[in-house]
């Protein structure tokens, strides 16, 4: 995510942090090669154009504090601007009457049935009555795939009777949605390869008959410079009150990200990072403006730690170190899999501050090797019997050759996990009496 935009704003900063003083001149240097890493990851010009001149104006003439650089001013001024361009602060849908209702709009590809049926799991999460609509009937297999999706979740879902069109499919919808108390009703509408006439009139007689409260955008990421012009067309035709970005996790350059707010005014809601019906995230204007900077994100690093770990289990294994300090080959086996549920590396280090700086030899060695190693790990703790698991000591030169074997690894990756173990009841010993409030593998 953004690892091109990133990259390149890194060496324009560590050129800055050289800087003894800061001068109007080396600000102009400076600022060009930001207006260049931006136009070079797809933001729209007249967005980057004023993106410049307002950090501009921040920077020139402007007294240096005390205990900060000249370059680091800078930076902070850049940080600032980022999160005003990405929104200023966190947005919600608007949670009005009952049912709370959402119109989906988009083009073909954008994602919006799976984003409608992300949307539907999480709000089923928080105990609420969804009902999934699919008035997408120009796309073959779209109600399949939506009805697929809602039995999946466990929410219910209405499709087209023969003769319906998307607008008697919508009153229909409308009248259930009333009449069984649905706390959401998510109405999914046809796409085109292209914004034309007949989807937007299509769009205007859907949303005139629902009167949605919420009329989202869902955007392909990787659009690039086109964002900006579907973004205002369904604007005007519609009436937006939020926009979706799908695929950030596979778009190195983001430009969508950093030009459809400015353009439109619409908040950014969430962001789709992965084809899992989970990978659906509230979107923080401060924290992608952190992460945009290279400066990680810490905070929903801690969000993701808290979801995947198991309280209970960690809770069983904190009084179980308290108690007799047998930390197991079952127990790491337990931690292997909280980390797995983290979700993929490449995600995490974006999270993780001073990530940007690595080598890229070794960010990607890291991304290619950490999903093989866990399966292995997984794999070696699996072809153990459960007294093997439990008294790791009993494990002579045979049992890890046939450990070894059942595992498909060798006896020199069982050798290297049982030393990783022994070293990690080695620490364990010594934290006995803290808490553990977050895997430990």
């Amino acid at each position: 995510m953004f690892e091109a935009l990133t990259n390149s704003l890194q060496a324009v900063f560590r050129r800055l942090r050289g800087q003894g003083t800061l001068t109007e001149a080396n600000i102009e240097a400076a600022l060009r090669e930001v207006r260049t890493a931006l136009l070079e990851a797809d933001v729209n010009f007249q967005v980057a154009q004023d993106f410049i001149e307002q950090v501009r104006r921040r920077c020139v003439g402007e007294e240096v504090l005390r205990g900060i650089t000249p370059g680091q001013q800078v930076i902070r001024r850049i940080y600032e601007q980022l999160v005003e361009l990405l929104g200023r602060a966190r947005r919600d849908v608007k949670w009005a009457g009952r049912p709370m209702t959402v119109l989906l709009v988009g083009l073909n590809g954008s994602g919006k049935t799976t984003t409608a049926a992300k949307l539907a799991k999480r709000w089923s999460a928080e105990r609420r009555k969804v009902l999934l609509v699919a008035c997408d009937l120009k796309r073959p297999a779209a109600v399949d795939q939506l009805r697929r999706l809602a039995e999946r979740i466990g929410v219910d879902m209405i499709g087209p009777e023969p003769g319906d069109t998307p607008a008697t499919l919508a009153a229909r919808a409308v009248r259930k949605a009333q009449r069984e108390l649905y706390d959401v009703a998510i109405y999914d509408t046809a796409g085109r390869l292209d914004v034309d006439d007949e989807l937007l009139a299509e769009l205007r007689e859907l949303r005139d008959l629902i009167r949605p409260h919420n009329v989202i955008l869902v955007l392909d990421a990787a659009v690039g410079q086109s964002a900006v012009r579907v973004a205002q067309r369904f604007h005007e035709t519609a009436g937006l009150t939020g926009l979706i970005l799908t695929k950030l996790d596979g778009d190195a350059r983001g430009g969508a990200a950093l030009s459809v707010h400015a353009a439109t005014g619409c908040p950014i809601l969430m962001v789709g990072v992965g084809e899992k019906l989970d990978d659906l995230e509230p979107f923080h204007p401060d924290r992608m403006a952190s992460r945009i900077l290279g400066m990680g994100d810490v905070v929903s690093l801690v969000e993701k730690a808290r979801e995947a770990v198991d309280e209970e289990a960690a809770r069983k294994l904190e009084q179980k170190l308290r108690g007799d300090g047998r930390f197991t080959l079952e127990d790491l086996l337990d931690q292997f899999r909280q980390i797995k549920r983290l979700g993929p590396l490449h995600q995490l280090l974006d999270l993780m501050p001073g990530a940007a700086q690595l080598p890229a030899h070794l960010r990607e060695q890291a991304v290619r090797q950490s999903p093989q190693e866990l399966k292995r790990t997984e794999a070696i703790i699996l072809s153990m019997t459960p007294r093997e698991r439990r008294n790791p000591e009993i494990i002579d030169g045979r049992r890890r050759r046939r450990i070894a074997a059942g595992s498909g690894t060798s006896v020199a990756e069982v050798n290297n996990l049982l030393q990783r173990y022994n070293m990690m009841r080695q620490l364990m010993k010594r934290a006995k009496g803290g808490r553990l409030p977050f895997p430990l593998a």
